[in-house]
């Protein structure tokens, strides 16, 4: 399994239309055959604040999900949004075992 932590900030303005680009995201993620969890969430304590919580099979799966045309237009959507550059960090997980996915 490979997860993927996206962190991001949004601009005060666009919180709900960046949620709801992402919930779109998420849904259609979500029925990707590589893809094991995909979750948004929003920090308590800013609201501008959000992490994509990504689980993949395979790195693989990494890859065809940035094919998918319903991540080209969220990628594309929330570009606008932004309050400053997205970034990711990459982990691999030690527990629970990848066939309890």
């Amino acid at each position: 399994m490979l997860i993927v932590l996206v962190n991001l900030k949004v601009k005060d303005e666009f919180l709900c239309e960046f949620q709801k680009a992402c919930i779109e995201n998420a849904t259609a993620s979500r029925k990707e055959p590589g893809i094991a969890r995909f979750d948004v969430i929003q920090q308590q304590d800013d609201k501008t604040r959000f992490m994509l919580i990504e689980v993949y099979r395979s790195v693989e799966a990494t890859k065809a999900h940035k094919e998918n045309d319903h991540y080209k237009k969220w990628r594309d959507t929330v570009e606008k949004m932004m309050a400053e550059p997205r970034y990711s960090v990459k982990y691999t997980n030690v527990y629970p075992p990848d066939n309890e996915w």
